[in-house]
């Protein structure tokens, strides 16, 4: 679903069967990603979540992957509790494939082994053929995203619009949490000097008191 941009796809295991002729009896019809498939996915959720894992694959405990010399790729490491699996999920647009190592009867793989060292150099033999001759594909930036700094925010939710380190809860009695924060009153018994909330207007702060309220549908 993250690699074709939010599209679901459903899983089929046959093809195709043919009789003794070679003539089709069956054949899978599967829908298309941005043609007939239903979208599931915002394409902003899907840009994003497809930047955060290509970091893992290239800069975090994937960064195996760099071996493949190729910037269309995402994927993420995993290991159970006890090391007793080692997983690496990763796709490229057009492929995705898991790798896993473990024992058919569940028991530790050894107390320094994880997803990275086991089951990632297995997914880049089976890429390294799989992806010969392929294109790189790296997705346009969708509407709704916005770079600041090298991150990507929601564009109605860059920082100073609707997104803000505090909203100024506390501003009724600022004192109080000044005083508690240093562990009492300041020297000869003055009391800090409250620290003014962030211009935050009123409207900002109920967008985000608003995306925490359990009650709505």
């Amino acid at each position: 679903m993250f690699a074709n941009g939010g599209y679901r796809i459903n899983p089929y295991l046959i093809a195709e069967v043919t009789d003794a002729r070679g003539q089709p009896l069956s054949k899978a019809q599967p829908l298309t990603a941005g043609r007939d498939a239903p979208r599931t996915l915002e394409p902003r959720n899907a840009y994003i979540m497809n930047s955060l894992l290509h970091s893992v694959a290239t800069a975090g405990t994937g960064a195996g992957t760099n071996v493949l010399h190729r910037s269309d790729l995402q994927g993420k490491t995993g290991t159970t509790n006890d090391a007793k699996d080692g997983w690496f999920a990763g796709y490229q647009q057009s492929l995705v494939a898991v790798a896993w190592m473990g024992y058919d009867q569940p028991k530790s793989l050894g107390s320094r082994e994880f997803g990275a060292q086991l089951a990632l150099p297995i997914w880049v033999e089976y890429m390294q053929r799989a992806l010969r001759g392929v294109p790189q594909a790296e997705p346009a930036q969708p509407d709704g995203v916005t770079a600041v700094d090298g991150e990507l925010f929601y564009t109605d939710m860059t920082p100073g619009n609707g997104f803000v380190a505090s909203i100024g809860l506390d501003s009724a009695n600022p004192t109080a949490g000044a005083s508690d924060a240093v562990g009492g009153v300041g020297p000869a018994g003055m009391t800090p000097p409250a620290v003014p909330p962030p211009n935050v207007s009123s409207n900002e702060k109920k967008q985000i008191l608003d995306l925490f309220e359990s009650n709505k549908p």
